[in-house]
């Protein structure tokens, strides 16, 4: 019998038997990579999910973080199992490995993707290509100042409290209560509300730590705080029960966590604590939607409310959201929404290169000591009760002006409603600094004001503090002409002599012009080195007034009659003045 032949391989194949037998094995083993990666990578997004709360929603930056660093950790976890679980294998030859190593490695690819697509959406939704979805996303009404804000008969409804001195009020009251200040501090936080007609800062206590929150989870947040901005007094409220449910717990009663669990996909911030009429409390969160692709066009969709006591909670739409809410669309989108409306009207181009026609609210740098470039911009805006809401205003400027508005806006902050007034004027800053300089030798500081309306004109009103933060004064300072400035110890007294100011200044003024020839000259009370830091020539019943204004917010004013050398000083000008109170008697130049 002839021997069959058997069939030879050379050394770099495998036998069919063999290799099968190998593909089986490199098939088990790249299973529990998967498997392993799978795991690894769910177990790392739960907790990344628990700690971090970012919403299951493809609007939301914090799930595509997600979703890129989960890809990258399973192709790695995985790639890492299929490497250790190959080694441990004898049956795996080391070509075999490493041609399924760079695989893996091709793999990592898909994240590369995901960000590139990511970023591509993020540049397709933006104001360049969709200027006039973005600037009809705040509906803007024009209206008459004096029939939209009632005249000022009163002092009850001007809240003129910042948060620093409403901080001041609060810890002060508490300070009082040895068996409160020992295991809670006030919130940071005040929310200006209206409460009953009036307006009112509120903020909740808070645990100081994480071993007090320990110590007193089960019986909750005691109270909270309430400031009257009008009568600057400020009180503790104890809650029926305590509050459990609040931002300064910890783990499961943490608000913000506990929001999130009942509410995954809900894309919110704004967390804030207010107070229904009845004074019971809630913690209210914005819901926010984008409206231009996936990332641009940020805008409210509604609102949570949770009640802190037993963590129930509601969801309402922007526009069924209960009256006593008064905080829905912050003071800070509001103005990003205008800004988006005021610049990107005319296209996109034209905000970037002509500009005609562009308007932004006013904005100030975080360096209030200079002008440099590198300082941060930022809007600043004052609240308004009206109509039982809480409206925030600010003014409205060219975006190639200087300190002078065009108009204002006044926007509801429970439903966005938004109101223009075109009244040009000084703005906030240029008002707090003619304020201070009505008493600069006392070196008090302005609190950013509040507008209203006095006898039909528009007026801001602000306290003057302090260096320890007391309230001092109160001063009021026309919008339109921002020379026009009264100062007194209280508000009702301070609105009389602004009354009296706007009534009676222009008789006031005939008469000095009549006794003017025969009026002797002013004596110098003292000078001073100054650096200009800006100037103004204003119109005062045909005379033109030059104010200087420094540095150190010092205001000097004079007659450009008087001496017409005035009008070849500039900005960063160094002279040394001689003054009476703020007018100013002569200059020199100064090196």
């Amino acid at each position: 019998m002839k021997r069959k032949k058997e069939k030879k391989f050379k050394n770099c194949e495998v036998p069919p038997g063999q290799k099968k037998q190998k593909n089986s094995a490199a098939g088990k083993i790249k299973l529990k990579s998967i498997l392993i990666a799978a795991v690894v990578t769910a177990v790392v997004l739960a907790l990344t999910f628990y700690f971090t709360l970012f919403a299951i929603n493809v609007q939301s930056a914090g799930f595509w973080a997600a979703v890129i660093g989960g890809t990258i950790l399973f192709l790695a976890v995985k790639a890492i199992a299929y490497f250790s679980l190959s080694i441990t294998s004898r049956d795996i030859q080391q070509s075999e490995r490493e041609y399924q190593n760079y695989k893996n490695t091709k793999q990592f690819v898909i994240p590369g993707v995901i960000i590139l697509a990511a970023a591509v959406i993020a540049i397709l939704g933006s104001p360049m290509f969709h200027a006039g979805k973005y600037s009809s996303i705040l509906k803007v009404e024009d209206s008459v100042f004096e029939e939209d804000l009632a005249e000022t008969l009163n002092t009850d409804s001007i809240a003129l409290m910042d948060t620093y001195s409403a901080q001041m009020l609060g810890d002060r009251e508490i300070g009082s209560l040895s068996n409160v200040v020992s295991q809670y501090n006030v919130a940071s936080d005040y929310t200006q509300i209206d409460a009953n007609k009036a307006p009112l800062k509120v903020a909740p206590l808070e645990y100081a730590g994480f071993f007090k929150w320990i110590n007193n989870r089960s019986d909750g947040i005691p109270g909270y705080v309430t400031v009257d901005p009008v009568s600057m007094s400020a009180d503790y409220k104890e809650a029926a029960e305590g509050m459990k449910y609040v931002p300064s717990a910890y783990l499961g009663q943490d608000l913000a966590r506990h929001i999130r669990m009942h509410y995954p996909t809900a894309v919110f911030g704004n967390l804030h604590f207010e107070i229904d009429e009845e004074g019971n409390p809630y913690y209210i969160a914005t819901v926010y939607k984008k409206t231009v692709f996936l990332f641009g066009g940020k805008t409210v969709k509604g609102a949570i409310i949770v009640d802190p006591v037993d963590g129930s909670s509601q969801y309402y739409d922007a526009a069924d959201v209960p009256n006593w809410v008064d905080v829905v669309y912050d003071g800070d989108l509001l103005c990003e929404q205008y800004n988006w409306y005021g610049k990107l009207q005319n296209g996109f181009i034209n905000s970037v290169i002509g500009k005609k026609g562009c308007k932004r609210v006013t904005m100030y740098t975080t360096d209030e000591e200079t002008d440099q470039n590198d300082a941060v911009p930022l809007s600043d805006y004052g609240y308004v009760a009206k109509d039982g809401d809480i409206w925030i205003y600010t003014g409205i400027t060219s975006v190639n002006g200087d300190s002078s508005n065009i108009g204002f806006i006044m926007a509801n902050e429970r439903t966005g409603e938004t109101h223009y007034y075109e009244i040009a004027g000084a703005d906030e800053k240029s008002a707090m600094s003619a304020a201070e300089g009505e008493v600069q030798e006392k070196g008090y500081q302005a609190s950013f004001p509040s507008l209203i309306n006095v006898d039909g004109e528009p007026t801001y009103i602000m306290v003057l503090k302090d260096a320890s933060g007391l309230v001092k004064l109160y001063a009021a300072v026309n919008v339109e002409q921002y020379n026009l400035v009264t100062t007194a110890s209280t508000q009702e007294e301070c609105i009389q002599k602004y009354r009296n100011l706007i009534g009676t200044g222009e008789a006031v003024q005939e008469e000095d012009k009549k006794e003017e020839p025969s009026k002797q000259p002013v004596e110098a009370e003292g000078s001073k080195t100054i650096t200009i830091a800006d100037i103004k020539l204003i119109d005062i019943d045909g005379n033109t007034y030059i104010y200087i204004i420094t540095g150190e917010k010092e205001i000097f004013r004079q007659k450009v009659s008087e001496n017409e050398n005035l009008l070849f000083l500039e900005k960063g000008d160094k002279i040394t003045v001689s003054y009476s109170g703020k007018e100013m008697v002569s200059y020199t130049p100064s090196k």
